[in-house]
């Protein structure tokens, strides 16, 4: 499994369980625990309720070729439909012609997992938790690849216009995005208003097998499909919408208290303490009392690895 990217300490968005000392993680942005308005007016699968989400991250960009090809390198996993289409098998251009075993076991390979459909929505609607389109209400072009406007898909971090308040890159259109749950056309009558898992099982589409939620809309697929409620679907072991096909991963984000926090800091002014006096040993056992804490804090790790080469060179 590869641990994708570091998170960076400092930044203290507040949560209501404590302190949570994380904005990004890599190429990953927190979303805050919060509140927002699921669905839209639009379809009668979307009926509007309120949701609330435990923080978690979600990636940046959707996954592109080039970590797709590390994942295929390291794990042995097949290549995906499409994979040598020139059209669009750039390193930067998103992966696509994936179905939904293949993105799951990518973001495993990660460290992380896909989005719950409420998590896609919530990112994708921004700090306002009720944009139309990711960037505001009103449908441009220029914010978004859609509707075969480009005839192909564009690099991961294309249109920055069109990023969103959670600095997300191409949450309407490119591709769409496969995302953990279940698809029942009647479950938002139904879902908990906290953390909703999805649907238990999904419906049985034209009597094919039950289908998975995607998100998004896609390079292929027309303006409609592009607003930050609509939902799509697709048999998981399906790759039918093959070039339009990709995802991004998320993870959840673990609150860290106050106390907590001190205590690893505490622990971490121990070791600078120890390896100022040359005493590695002490210093090492005080640094793994901050991981402890932290496991992920920028800072500790770097302090770690300055004591082992100290350690080394006696």
């Amino acid at each position: 499994m590869r641990s994708h990217g570091v998170l960076q300490v400092g930044l203290g968005v507040a949560l209501m369980a404590g302190t949570i000392s994380i904005a990004t993680a890599g190429d990953m942005v927190l979303i805050p625990k919060g509140e927002f308005t699921m669905g839209s007016n639009e379809h009668s699968d979307e009926a509007k309720h309120q949701v609330v989400l435990d923080a978690y991250l979600i990636d940046k960009f959707e996954a592109s070729n080039k970590r797709y090809k590390e994942f295929m390198k390291a794990t042995g996993h097949q290549a995906p439909a499409y994979w040598d289409d020139p059209r669009l098998s750039k390193p930067d251009q998103p992966v696509v012609g994936v179905d939904w075993n293949d993105a799951s076991e990518f973001c495993k390979w990660e460290g992380k997992r896909l989005p719950t459909e409420a998590e896609w929505e919530r990112a994708a609607k921004g700090p306002e938790g009720d944009n139309h389109y990711p960037w505001g209400h009103t449908l441009d072009p220029k914010k978004a690849n859609y509707g075969q406007n480009i005839g192909r898909t564009t690099p991961v971090d294309s249109y920055p216009e069109g990023v969103n308040g959670y600095g997300l890159y191409n949450m309407a259109g490119n591709v769409f995005e496969w995302v953990q749950d279940w698809y029942d056309l009647k479950y938002y009558k139904e879902s908990p208003a906290m953390n909703p898992p999805g649907a238990e099982k999904g419906y049985n589409f034209a009597n094919q097998g039950p289908v998975r939620v995607l998100r998004g809309g896609s390079w292929l697929a027309p303006a409609t499909s592009l607003h930050t409620s609509h939902r799509f679907w697709n048999q998981p072991e399906n790759n039918s919408y093959g070039v339009g096909l990709g995802f991004r991963c998320a993870k959840s984000a673990q609150a860290v208290s106050d106390e907590t926090v001190q205590a690893g800091r505490d622990a971490f002014i121990q070791a600078l303490v120890a390896m100022g006096a040359e005493k590695n040993a002490d210093a090492m056992a005080s640094i793994e009392k901050a991981l402890a804490a932290e496991p992920d804090n920028k800072e500790y790790l770097a302090t770690r690895d300055l004591i082992k080469k100290s350690m080394k060179k006696k």
